[in-house]
């Protein structure tokens, strides 16, 4: 496969499903972007992702609070607002420390 140094990008992602699975390359490109437009959809709805073995998109509500500019020391407040943050399986987590 060759892969942008250091990404993994959509096309490595189409690449590998035409590979494996005897897709096209327009196949295998159109489910790639299907899968992330359902994540993407579902994040927008504010549902959280979990996918099995891999990890879980989870979405959080941020009240509002002050904060401060670091540069100047002023306080500034901080707008609520959602969030997302990914939490990676157990399952990743060993496979990487036993990669690296």
């Amino acid at each position: 496969m060759s892969r942008s140094v250091g990404t993994l990008t959509r096309a490595d992602l189409a690449e590998a499903i035409n590979r494996k699975m005897g897709f096209s390359r327009a196949e295998s490109l159109d489910m790639v972007e299907a899968i992330l437009s359902h994540m993407t959809e579902a994040l927008k709805n504010g549902e959280n992702v979990k996918i099995s073995g891999f990890g879980s998109f989870v979405l959080r509500d941020k009240k509002e609070r002050i904060g401060r500019n670091p540069k100047t020391g002023v306080e500034v407040p901080i707008t609520p607002r959602r969030v997302m943050t990914f939490r990676a399986s157990q399952l990743l987590r060993e496979r990487i420390a036993k990669g690296g």
